[in-house]
C-alpha cells in the first residue's frame, strides 16, 4: 500500500507543476494536497508547526510572484492597468481557444487588445506591452516553479530527516 500511497502524493505534486502553465489549475492547492495526503497515509508528525509556518510563507510568495511577474513585464513595456487585466483574461481563456499555444499566444492578444481598445494606443507600441506580458508570464513560470521545487525540497527534508 505504501507504493500506492506514494504514487498519489507524487501525482498531486506533478498535477501542481502542471498548474505552472495551465492556470486553471491552482498548482498550490495541490502541493498541499500532497502535504496532506502524506499526513493521512502516513503521519503528520514529521510535519511540524515550522513546516507549515514555512510553507504558509511560500505559498503567499507563490501568489505574489504570479502577480509581480505580470505586473512588472507588462508595466515594464509601457503598459496599464487595463493591459494587466487583458493578459490575465488571455492567460485563463487562451487554452481554451488555441490548446498549448494558447498559454503563450493568450495573455499577449489579451494586452494588446487591452492597449489597443481601453487606451487606443498605436499597434507597435500595443504589441510591445504585448511582449512585456509574455516575458512576465514566462519570468512568472520559472519563479513559481523555483518556489515549488524549494517547498518540495522542504517537504522532503521535514520527512526523511
Amino acid at each position: 500500500m505504501d507504493v500506492l500511497y506514494w504514487i498519489l502524493i507524487v501525482c498531486a505534486f506533478m498535477i501542481a507543476f502542471v498548474g505552472l502553465v495551465y492556470p486553471i489549475i491552482p498548482s498550490v492547492v495541490f502541493i498541499v494536497l500532497g502535504f496532506i495526503l502524506y499526513g493521512f497515509f502516513f503521519s503528520f508528525e514529521p510535519l511540524t508547526l515550522s513546516f507549515w509556518l514555512i510553507q504558509a510563507m511560500f505559498t503567499a510568495v507563490l501568489f505574489a510572484a504570479d502577480y509581480v511577474s505580470n505586473l512588472i513585464g507588462v508595466k515594464r513595456f509601457g503598459g496599464s492597468r487595463a493591459a494587466i487585466w487583458g493578459s490575465t483574461i488571455g492567460l485563463l481563456i487562451g487554452p481554451f481557444v488555441i490548446p498549448i499555444a494558447g498559454i503563450i499566444i493568450g495573455p499577449f492578444i489579451g494586452s494588446v487588445l487591452a492597449e489597443l481598445l481601453v487606451h487606443r494606443k498605436d499597434m507597435k507600441t500595443s504589441v510591445k506591452v504585448g511582449l512585456g506580458s509574455l516575458i512576465g508570464f514566462v519570468s512568472g513560470v520559472f519563479a513559481k516553479g523555483l518556489i515549488q521545487a524549494l517547498m518540495l525540497a522542504i517537504f522532503l527534508f521535514y520527512v526523511l530527516r
